[in-house]
């Protein structure tokens, strides 16, 4: 992998920042790094500000703004210098002080064992979603930059880190939408934790990957002739499934080149209109399988992913995925929220975080988790289990995706919607069918809760039946609220 140089961070910012005070702070930033990581040396040999220096151009190719720049050049110096978090602030500003302090462990001077000082700095990165979710993101750069470079590390190193990035740092980039970023931790993950498995599915997809130079080439001149011809503006990308993607497909006992998505081909149009027009063209060419049908678009993924996908009968016999998608979509598809620092440049923060706050799902599941866990384990264990774990997705009667553990019963979807709601459940409604409200639902179950106010409320065996800890708590209050009324 070839070494990252201050000038290619230069060359990256300078693309999208011309403010000269802007780029003078991040110069400041990078001298001030250098001088504080003077000396020091990574596993590889390297000077540690390669660290840093890496860590902030990943973020560069996000189109970061300044400050989250600086904060990925100086991320490691509160932790591995005498750096404080009070002369960063003096230095520079108080946000990149925060964003710095955001992304540093606690040291374990503070702690009674390992597996303590791991729980509280999990818990501390996944509850800097409340603080700023800028601090989130250079995390996740700078878990990429050190899987990237994980090879220098100790086997049991990289078994752990690798562990740890596939519970908790794939889980953070997927809810946040980056799955540029979150595709290749999954790669890199599986490299170190199944090495065999890896190599086996590499040397097929090298193999399959020169088989389909023509059937791209043809079909995407093909596609391209037809949208021409109706005045659709477009650009194009191919791709061929990841390792990963392929590797989960395998386990379920699928052959590769059976994966209906093996082979993909993007298209981004300037506007939603021409995402349904360009369906229709393509689907007059080649043959849709109907039940490999999504719409994204009208009904996004809970971290704000939209997209058409339809698989069809391609060239030479190979089933193809076409993803249609505007190109502002394209660009929040690869890197998510922080593709708003593309998208609304000076006003993206703001943005970011308006958006995080009131549009996914699983920010507010962190609050509530976090309100309710004093225990660091207890927390840490929590949000893997509702959150990181397997998820279904299941639809309200207006079509709204509602985002639960596997697991889940019409109890927790009821609490889900709202405590009244749970409070009064009366008759669970799934799928036009009337089910026990004990049975675990389904992913793409349609569910209908009926409300009865005059109903006796939930039981402890509702409690005993719930999966979420939300359900089971707010069934324990009112059960307590109960007692103490008689």
């Amino acid at each position: 992998m070839k070494e990252v140089r201050f000038e290619d961070l230069m060359e990256n910012v300078k693309s999208y920042i011309s403010n000269e005070r802007e780029l003078l702070k991040i110069i400041k930033a990078f001298n001030v790094a250098s001088m504080m990581h003077e000396g020091q040396k990574r596993q590889s040999g390297e000077d540690y500000i390669v660290h840093p220096l890496s860590v902030a151009f990943i973020l560069s190719e996000m189109k970061a703004d300044s400050d989250t720049i600086c904060a990925g050049l100086l991320h490691d110096t509160i932790e591995d210098t005498k750096m404080t978090k009070e002369k960063i602030a003096k230095e520079f500003n108080t946000k990149i002080a925060t964003l710095v302090d955001g992304v540093t462990k606690i040291s374990k001077m503070n702690f009674s064992s390992k597996g303590e000082q791991i729980a509280t700095n999990t818990r501390k990165i996944i509850t800097s979603l409340d603080t700023d979710v800028r601090i989130v993101i250079i995390k996740l750069a700078d878990r990429l930059h050190n899987m990237r470079t994980l090879q220098y590390k100790s086997l049991e190193k990289q078994e752990e880190n690798s562990i740890e990035t596939m519970e908790i740092f794939v889980p953070l980039a997927y809810y946040l939408g980056i799955y540029k970023i979150k595709s290749e931790l999954e790669d890199l993950a599986l490299y170190y934790l199944k090495r065999d498995e890896y190599d086996a599915i590499d040397y097929e997809l090298k193999s399959i990957k020169f088989d389909v130079i023509d059937v791209f080439k043809k079909m995407t001149e093909n596609i391209g002739n037809l949208l021409a011809d109706n005045n659709i503006s477009f650009e194009y990308k191919e791709r061929v499934k990841s390792i990963y993607g392929l590797y989960k497909q395998t386990q379920k006992g699928k052959k590769i080149m059976d994966v209906h998505d093996l082979l993909a081909i993007k298209i981004m149009t300037d506007d939603i209109k021409e995402c349904y027009l360009a369906l229709g063209l393509i689907h007059s060419e080649y043959p849709p399988i109907n039940n490999k049908f999504k719409d994204y678009i009208a009904t996004p993924k809970t971290n704000m992913y939209q997209s058409l996908h339809t698989t069809v009968f391609g060239t030479d016999d190979y089933l193809v995925q076409m993803q249609i998608r505007t190109h502002e979509m394209d660009k929040i598809d690869t890197y998510g929220l922080a593709a708003y620092w593309d998208i609304y440049n000076v006003g993206a923060y703001a943005q970011m975080e308006e958006d995080l706050k009131s549009h996914f799902q699983f920010f507010k599941s962190i609050t509530e988790l976090d309100a309710m866990t004093t225990n660091n384990r207890t927390f840490v264990n929590s949000v893997k289990k509702e959150l990181f774990d397997e998820t279904i997705h299941v639809y309200t009667t207006k079509g709204d995706i509602i985002e639960l553990p596997s697991g889940s019963t019409p109890i927790d979807f009821a609490y889900k919607l709202s405590p009244s709601i749970g409070n009064n459940l009366s008759i669970a409604i799934v799928n036009d069918k009337e089910a026990d409200i004990f049975r675990p639902l389904k992913n793409k179950d349609i569910v209908r809760i009926i409300t009865d106010p005059s109903s006796h409320g939930p039981t402890l065996e509702w409690q005993e039946k719930a999966v979420t800890m939300r359900a089971k708590r707010l069934i324990k209050k009112f059960n307590e609220t109960k007692v103490s009324k008689k």
